[in-house]
């Protein structure tokens, strides 16, 4: 049900949109223990989404660091090569 939730501070380019509403939803479903909530939970469960990707994001925006930006694409080669190497 619930991935890993990606980084997202401090990459090139930023986090997208889809991005942050992919982790909020990530993060809600495993707190919830809904992968998709029943009719009757579905507002709080959209409006807790809603609510920690506002969060998120401000949490992004606030954030401040000297290292530079990580690369997308870098970075993701060197989780596919882990991946590799953990499960062959």
């Amino acid at each position: 049900m619930c991935r890993n939730i990606k980084t997202l501070f401090n990459f090139e380019p930023p986090a997208t949109e889809e991005e942050i509403h992919a982790s909020a939803l990530q993060f809600v479903r495993k707190l919830s223990g809904f992968n998709k909530p029943s009719q009757a939970n579905e507002a709080a469960f959209d409006r807790a989404v809603a609510e920690v990707s506002d969060a998120a994001r401000r949490l992004l925006t606030s954030l401040h660091t000297h290292a530079p930006a990580r690369d997308r694409e870098v970075e993701a080669e060197k989780a596919k090569e882990r991946s590799r190497l953990r499960f062959g």
